[in-house]
């Protein structure tokens, strides 16, 4: 029994593991950015997208839809 716990745990360490870095979640600490600016002057930076980025997450807490009514006699 004590061998599946460990094996468990184990896996579920794996599983879990990922790099917290400022913009998100994603599977290396350091994100690949490529900055640049255009022939206008303007600056560009653009990443690899994250698992999970923070912005999304800020986005969909703010953003709640009302829950429907029910329609007709529910009871």
């Amino acid at each position: 029994m004590l061998k599946y716990m460990i094996f468990l745990l184990a896996f579920l360490a794996l599983m879990l593991s990922g790099c917290v870095n400022k913009r998100g979640i994603s599977a290396t600490y350091y994100n690949d950015c490529s900055e640049y600016y255009d022939s206008k002057g303007y600056y560009h930076k653009d990443c690899d997208a994250n698992i999970i980025e923070f912005k999304d997450i800020k986005d969909a807490l703010k953003t709640k839809e009302p829950l429907e009514e029910p329609k007709g006699n529910v009871w």
